[in-house]
């Protein structure tokens, strides 16, 4: 008979006595801004602990990866509260962000009301998450973090309250190809595994480093898809990559484009392909297998330099 160990809750403070001294530092570590990413679905990389808004200091300060899109994360291991609602937004206006999460013990009818207020009425590039922080343990197993989303975008209900127009069909249909490439490698049980789906005209995959992600684009207007290797700001491993540019392509086995974009942090390794039509669902698996391909090429060619670089 199989004996099966029960679940209890632990609270948090067993954990983290001070929310900026522990759990921050706790939180900033990249394994743990992964697993918090993984719930999301988005990958993030830290810029900043601590950062000055004015007066004031957002507890983490990052980017998503690809976009370079700012997050803004405030930490509050107790219940949530109006101070805290207000500081949020204002380092969101500080920097900029275009993400802004709130991790709290215990999220307030009254604010779980605010956040949803906030995701409705504010345009498609803004995003509020509100996320329960809970700690988990069976016996006297390690605790076990638990990242529980309470209030996040409603992306379709962003895309249909806007007027019909060519931008809002183009990005229902980007979020029905992601959803649909998602469940169709799901389904075939591949080793590639992108982020959950959204109408933007790219989606990340990890390749387990935050040097750099591989990005699959929707080029509508080119009629054209791509595979990329994307390092947002690290010059020194494209350069390292670059010298070894033979080894990769061969490892690849194709011919890549290598662009190195001098006005910015951020360096690119493309492969692309013509003859793509997004209105066109009857090719789309033809487009999944070759997403597909090029992914498993680009870890193929690129993780042994970065076990090495």
């Amino acid at each position: 008979m199989v004996v099966l160990g029960k679940l209890k809750k632990v609270d948090l403070r067993e954990a983290w006595k001070h929310e900026a001294l522990d759990f921050t530092n706790w939180l900033a570590k990249e394994e743990n801004l992964s697993l918090l990413g993984e719930e999301i679905g988005l990958e993030i990389d830290l810029i900043e602990k601590e950062a000055n808004v004015g007066s004031y200091r957002v507890d983490i300060l990052a980017e998503e990866c690809g976009t370079d899109r700012k997050i803004v994360i405030e930490n509050q291991l107790e219940y949530t509260n109006h101070g805290h609602l207000g500081q949020l937004i204002t380092y969101a206006s500080g920097y900029d962000a275009e993400i802004i999460i709130w991790i709290v013990k215990e999220v307030r009818s009254e604010h779980k009301q605010a956040i949803d207020w906030l995701n409705e009425h504010t345009d498609d590039n803004i995003h509020f998450f509100a996320i329960k922080m809970e700690l988990w343990q069976i016996g006297d197993s390690e605790l076990a973090p638990k990242f529980q989303i309470i209030c996040k975008p409603n992306q379709w209900a962003k895309i249909l309250k806007k007027n019909p127009s060519e931008k809002t069909n183009t990005q229902l249909q980007r979020l029905e190809f992601w959803t649909a490439l998602n469940e169709y490698l799901e389904n075939k049980k591949s080793n590639v595994s992108p982020q959950k789906p959204s109408s933007d005209h790219w989606n990340n995959v990890s390749i387990g480093t935050s040097k750099a992600h591989i990005s699959l684009s929707l080029l509508s207007k080119d009629k054209k898809i791509a595979c990329e290797l994307h390092i947002p700001d690290n010059k020194d491993f494209y350069h390292y990559l670059e010298e070894n540019k033979t080894e990769i392509e061969s490892l690849f086995g194709e011919k890549l484009i290598w662009k190195e974009l001098k006005d910015k942090k951020a360096s690119r390794i493309i492969i692309e392909r013509d003859n793509f039509n997004l209105f066109n669902n009857e090719n789309w698996e033809t487009d999944f297998d070759w997403f597909e391909e090029k992914v498993l090429k680009f870890k193929k060619a690129i993780c042994p330099f970065i076990k090495l670089g």
